[in-house]
């Protein structure tokens, strides 16, 4: 196979790249591929202890689809195994454990979404439990021989629980062991992963090496920041952006986003030259957060529903208009008074806009109460609002309802 020059190459594979380790080893496996006519063998390995895979999820699969369009081999591999255990990976508790069932039902789901990031039909997809459930404990043994105590205490993760005293259980320290031994079995000449990972691509190596094997290199991907542009993106912290979300809905998150995080998500989840980025980031916030999620929303879903959710958040959002599926609040004439009207305060409770009449009342009094299309301001808790079907009622900007009025 011809393969391009190894400068070409790598000027693809350094974008959005942290860490390659050891960085002169990937100029040489390029050279020695584009001598030989053999692909790389690039890993990337996946716990399927979810099933929602997030942005944050695609970078590094992202590099994956680059070195596919390079012309080399992609190794998913489906952490079956591992994933009994639970990655330890910047944790500061033990995961929960999940069943054999579960992982194996989130694995279907998992490939589904991943195959929206890189070409499944030409990627090997491996189960470590092909060669981790055909071990009998003598053979556990030895692999477990392989490496120290002191060396597992080397990890950020471990070291922290250490000396907070906080439980490190022994099937824990097995995680990067295992992860290790996969890129054994496979022959992995690349790893792809996150900064967090070093450890595990690191004692890969040295299993390699023991095996007789060409050792791999780790190319790391720096943590995409969620949408609080503070803390990694993850759904347990709710700060994600999940690709298989309605456009709208990623939309919504994309306009969130934090100026400063926008230089990361246009760097490692779009192919713009990064002098386009430059000149796109010069412009407005606004237009600049508009153009990146179009261009991802397009990739998982299609341009027809990126421009409908561009359009639709700027007339619901963006210039205050009114949304497309407005909720409906009923409420009984019988609840009124004798004219017809209640209270501000009362109204917005009995509605469902605010939990409690004194959260309503706040809420009036902060302006952020207002009624109609055209959003009146309410003035007092007690200001007499004359009930009609059809009329709209407002909350600050993301809690609204039409009333419908029952006889």
């Amino acid at each position: 196979m011809q393969f391009l020059p190894v400068e070409e190459q790598l000027a693809v594979l350094r974008r959005g790249v942290e860490k390659i380790v050891p960085e002169q080893e990937l100029a040489e496996k390029l050279k020695w591929s584009r001598e030989t006519g053999t692909p790389l063998r690039v890993k990337y390995g996946i716990d399927p202890t979810g099933i929602d895979l997030h942005l944050g999820h695609t970078v590094p699969m992202r590099k994956m689809r680059q070195f596919q369009e390079l012309g080399h081999q992609a190794v998913i591999i489906i952490g079956n195994y591992t994933a009994l255990v639970g990655d330890p990976s910047g944790r500061d508790e033990t995961r929960a454990r999940l069943t054999a069932e579960q992982v194996e039902a989130n694995a279907v789901d998992y490939l589904n979404q991943v195959g929206k990031v890189i070409d499944l039909e030409n990627a090997e997809v491996v189960r470590n439990g092909d060669w981790f459930s055909k071990m009998n404990f003598a053979e556990i043994l030895e692999l477990c021989s392989k490496v120290t105590v002191a060396q597992l205490l080397t990890r950020d993760d471990f070291s922290k629980r250490y000396r907070e005293e906080a439980a490190i259980y022994l099937h824990e320290c097995l995680y990067p062991i295992m992860q290790a031994w996969d890129s054994v079995e496979i022959k992995a000449d690349i790893e792809l992963g996150g900064t967090e990972q070093l450890y595990s691509f690191m004692l890969a190596r040295d299993l390699q090496k023991g095996q007789g094997l060409r050792q791999q290199v780790s190319v790391m991907s720096p943590i995409l920041v969620g949408t609080d542009g503070v803390r990694r993106m993850g759904k347990s912290l709710g700060n994600y952006i999940g690709i298989s979300e309605s456009p709208y809905d990623m939309m919504k998150k994309f306009m969130q986003l934090s100026d400063d995080s926008m230089q990361m998500f246009f760097e490692l989840l779009t192919d713009f030259p990064l002098d386009e980025v430059q000149t796109i980031l010069a412009g407005h916030p606004k237009e600049a957060k508009v153009k990146l999620a179009k261009t991802i929303i397009t990739e998982y879903h299609d341009a027809t529903a990126a421009e409908d959710s561009a359009d639709r958040w700027q007339r619901e959002i963006g210039s205050g208009g009114l949304p497309d599926d407005i909720p409906v609040a009923k409420i009984s004439r019988s609840e009124l008074n004798e004219d017809g009207t209640l209270p501000a305060a009362n109204l917005l409770k009995q509605l469902g806009l605010c939990a409690s009449t004194s959260d309503a009342r706040r809420s009036i009094q902060q302006g952020g109460a207002k009624i109609g299309e055209d959003k009146v301001k309410i003035e007092a808790h007690d200001q007499a609002i004359a009930v009609e079907s059809g009329m709209l009622l407002w909350v600050g900007k993301k809690r609204f309802c039409q009333v419908e009025l029952l006889d």
